[in-house]
Order: C-alpha cells, then sequence, then structure tokens
C-alpha cells in the first residue's frame, strides 16, 4: 500500500509539474520574449541535421526545430512524460511535419543507432531523468564523432557543467549567451 501511494504521488507530482511546463510553453506571448528559433540557432541547428531533443516537454522547441533541419532532416523529440510526448505529437499533427518522431523514453537509453545523429540539446532542464552522467554517456554514444551536444544552463556552476560533460567525451567549443556548445570528439 505505501508503494502504491508513493508511486501515485510522484505521478501527481509529474502531472503537476507537467501541467505547469505546458502553461508557460504553449503561452502565446513566450515565443515574443523566448525566440526558440533564435536559441536553437545559436545551440546549432541546421538544415539536414538529425537532432535529438532532450525533455522535449509540451513541444515548445520541436516545431521549429523540425522547421530549421527540413524535410532532409529529422528531430527526434524525446521526454519520459507521456502527456508531454502526447502534446508533441499533436503538435506535429496539426502542421503536418514528417520530420518529427515523438518518444516516451528515457533520454538515458534512447534505443537509436550509435553515431546517427549531428546534434543533441537539452533546454531548461534543471533535473534530467537518469541523471545527467548517464544521458551524457548516452548521447556521447549517438552523437557522431564530430558532431555537438548543446546545453541551455539553469541552476548551478558553469565550471561544473562543462567539466561533468567534457568527462563524458566531449570537447567544450563556446558559450552563446546561456547556450553552452561541445564537439563530440573525432574516433
Amino acid at each position: 500500500m505505501c508503494s502504491r501511494r508513493k508511486y501515485r504521488s510522484n505521478l501527481e507530482t509529474s502531472n503537476i509539474a507537467y501541467w505547469m511546463i505546458r502553461v508557460m510553453h504553449d503561452n502565446p506571448i513566450l515565443p515574443l520574449v523566448r525566440n526558440p528559433y533564435k536559441i536553437l540557432n545559436a545551440a546549432g541547428l541546421k538544415k539536414g541535421q538529425k537532432v535529438v531533443e532532450v525533455g522535449c516537454g509540451p513541444g515548445f522547441f520541436t516545431i521549429p526545430a523540425a522547421k530549421i533541419v527540413g524535410d532532409e532532416g529529422h528531430v527526434y523529440a524525446v521526454d519520459v512524460h507521456p502527456r508531454a510526448v502526447a502534446r508533441v505529437k499533436k503538435k506535429v499533427e496539426k502542421v503536418a511535419l514528417k520530420n518529427v518522431t515523438p518518444m516516451c523514453i528515457n533520454a538515458s537509453n534512447t534505443g537509436l543507432p550509435g553515431g546517427s545523429v549531428d546534434l543533441a540539446f537539452l533546454f531548461g532542464l534543471r533535473y534530467i531523468a537518469g541523471g545527467l552522467e548517464s544521458v551524457i554517456s548516452e548521447l556521447h554514444r549517438v552523437v557522431k564523432p564530430g558532431g555537438i551536444i548543446s546545453f541551455e544552463k539553469t541552476k548551478g556552476s558553469e565550471a561544473e557543467l562543462i567539466e561533468e560533460v567534457k568527462r563524458g567525451g566531449f570537447t567544450y567549443t563556446e558559450k552563446q549567451g546561456r547556450i553552452f556548445l561541445f564537439k563530440k570528439k573525432g574516433e
């Protein structure tokens, strides 16, 4: 009984967090204050890339990312929350995009083929399901040699973020505003 209560409590907390994020991200004023195209361009997205969006939430960045990479590219929108993934699916269907795959999975085990992605980005995630170290390890596996991972710094030390990503096999290359870019070392 106790574990069932704990599970229900975690799910309820997760649902509350999701709804709060959805209210913020689906607000029509947010793109005026936080331009997703500008942020994604700073993160290194380009036409034709295969991209992993870690923690897509309700899809604030998903549709703009898909438009940037175009028909030749692809966006894997990853989140652990089923409602977030369902919301992204609705948005993708509404605008009839064929280059987005919403995935309800943990980013520390995506199931994507090794070396199949040009770029991965993580924006606004203070905590990552599976832990940052596990997610970085998985991104190292799926990102091509010379590929990029981009982090938006939220809280904590910049130096600690840089060191943690470097330990995962990436080289820190630059900072664009609040976006930190790292390149996968060649193999």
